[in-house]
C-alpha cells in the first residue's frame, strides 16, 4: 500500500557533479532527527565510566584472532600493516604540527574544506561539534581540537557483496589504507588554510565516531549496530579530523531509518550467530538495537569477519533512496525475503538462503575474553591449579604480562 510522504532529503551525488539523492520519507517512519539520545546520561557515562578502545579492552580476543587466519591471509594483514605503519605514525603526530600560514579572515572555511574532501574522493563529508564524551580514556590528552570534520570513504561494491571471505576483507582493509592517506592530504589543506588538522586513525581511533557522524547529518544509527549513510549503507569507512578552524557545524536529520529497521529486521533475522537484538534498548545514553559482543565476535574471527550484517542491508545493496521510495511506494523492505539479498555462504557449512540460519555448539563461542593481561592471569591460575609457581613459571608469566602492557602503552601512546 502506497504510503504518504513526509518529507524529502537531498544529499549531493556519489562525485562532484553527480546528479544529487533525492531520499523520499515516508510519514510513518518519521521519529526524530538524528537517533534518540538522552544527554545527562551520556554526560554521565562520559565522566564517570569513560570509554576504552576495543583493542584495549578487548585485547585478548584480538590476540586470538590471528590464530584464527588462513597463512596466506595472515601474511596479507603483516604486510598491509607494515604498509600502514608510516600513515598510522603520521596521523598520530598530526596535531602537533604548526600552520606555516595565518588564516584569512576573509575566507569562510567550510565550505572549502567540503569542497576539497569531496575532490579527495570522499562521498560524505559533515562538521559538528567533536563531543569528548565519547572519547577514549587512553586518548582524553591526545585528542586537541574542538571541531569534528566527519568524512566518510566508499567500500569497494563487488567484493563487499562476497562477504563474508577474505576477498572482502581485501577490500575492507584496503579501502583503510586509501583514506588514510587522503585524510593526511585533506590535513595538508586545512593547515594551508592556517587552521590546525588532528587526524583520528582508522587504527588509532579516539572514540565511536557514529554519533558524531549522526549528529553532522550523514546517516543514522541502524540495527545492526552501523551507520547507515544514503549512497551506500554501512560499506563506507568513517575518517575523522579535528581542528580549531571555524567551521559551520551541520544538522542531523531524519532519514526515517530510526522507525524503518525496526521494520526491515533483515540484519537481526540473518546474523548467523543470533547476536543482535530485535528490540532497541537505552545503553549509555543512546536508544539503540546493541549488538551481544560475546556472540559476534566469535563468527567474525572465524569466518573471515563476517559483516554478514552488512551484506543483506538493502540500503548498503542498492542506496538509500531506491530502498524508501520503494517502501513509499508498496510499503515493503526491498528485497526482503529474496537469496540475492538475504543468501550467504559460510565456508565449511554451505549456502544459507532466507529462513536458513547454521547451528553452533556451545563451546564454538568460547574464545579469550577481555583485556589480555586479565586473560593470561586466568591462564595462569588454571595451569597452576592451587599449587604455587616455579621461579620459572613466575618469571616467564611476568614476561608475557609486561609485553602485553608495553604492546598498550605503545599503541595508546
Amino acid at each position: 500500500m502506497p504510503k504518504e510522504i513526509s518529507h524529502f532529503v537531498r544529499r549531493p551525488g556519489n562525485k562532484p557533479g553527480d546528479p544529487e539523492l533525492v531520499i523520499p520519507v515516508a510519514k510513518d517512519l518519521v521519529t526524530q532527527p538524528g537517533n534518540p539520545v538522552r544527554d545527562a546520561d551520556v554526560s554521565f557515562y562520559g565522566r564517570e565510566e569513560p570509554l576504552e578502545a576495543h583493542f584495549v579492552e578487548n585485547s585478548a580476543d584480538r590476540e586470538w584472532l590471528w590464530s584464527q587466519y588462513t597463512p596466506e591471509f595472515a601474511q596479507w594483514r603483516i604486510e598491509h600493516e607494515k604498509r600502514d605503519q608510516p600513515l598510522v605514525d603520521e596521523a598520530a603526530a598530526s596535531g602537533e604540527i604548526v600552520p606555516d600560514v595565518k588564516p584569512d579572515s576573509n575566507l569562510e572555511p567550510t565550505e572549502l574544506i567540503r569542497e576539497k574532501a569531496r575532490e579527495l574522493g570522499f562521498v560524505e563529508v559533515g562538521f559538528t561539534r567533536y563531543d569528548r564524551r565519547y572519547t577514549y580514556a587512553s586518548k582524553r590528552k591526545w585528542a586537541k581540537f574542538p571541531h569534528a570534520i566527519c568524512l566518510a570513504y566508499e567500500q569497494e561494491y563487488e567484493r563487499t557483496q562476497k562477504i563474508p571471505s577474505e576477498e572482502a576483507e581485501h577490500a575492507h582493509f584496503g579501502t583503510y589504507t586509501v583514506e588514510g592517506k587522503v585524510t593526511l592530504e585533506l590535513a595538508g589543506y586545512i593547515r594551508s588554510l592556517g587552521y590546525y588538522a588532528q587526524v583520528h586513525s582508522h587504527s588509532d581511533s579516539s572514540a565511536p565516531y557514529i554519533p558524531m557522524f549522526v549528529a553532522a547529518g550523514l546517516g543514522q544509527l541502524g540495527a545492526n549496530g552501523q551507520l547507515l549513510m544514503p549512497h551506500f549503507g554501512s560499506r563506507g569507512r568513517l575518517m575523522l579530523i579535528t581542528t580549531d578552524a571555524p567551521v559551520r557545524y551541520d544538522e542531523p536529520i531524519d532519514y526515517g531509518f530510526n522507525q524503518f529497521c525496526d521494520i526491515c529486521q533483515i540484519c537481526v533475522d540473518r546474523c548467523p550467530s543470533n547476536a543482535l537484538a530485535k528490540d532497541k534498548v537505552w545503553w549509555r545514553g543512546v536508544l539503540k538495537n546493541k549488538v551481544n559482543y560475546g556472540r559476534c565476535r566469535p563468527v567474525m574471527g572465524r569466518y573471515d569477519g563476517c559483516s554478514i550484517c552488512m551484506k543483506v542491508c538493502p540500503v548498503q545493496k542498492v542506496g538509500m533512496q531506491p530502498v524508501m521510495e520503494h517502501y513509499v511506494e508498496t510499503g515493503e523492505v526491498l528485497g526482503k525475503g529474496t537469496d540475492d539479498l538475504e543468501g550467504y555462504d559460510l565456508k565449511d557449512k554451505g549456502h544459507f538462503g532466507p529462513g536458513k540460519k547454521p547451528h553452533f555448539t556451545p563451546d564454538f563461542f568460547e574464545i579469550p575474553r577481555g583485556r589480555f593481561e586479565n586473560w593470561l592471569f586466568e591462564q595462569f591460575k588454571e595451569r597452576l591449579s592451587g599449587r604455587t609457581p616455579t621461579p620459572e613459571e613466575l618469571r616467564l608469566f611476568v614476561s608475557e604480562v609486561r609485553e602485553a602492557l608495553d604492546t598498550r602503552r605503545e599503541a595508546t601512546g
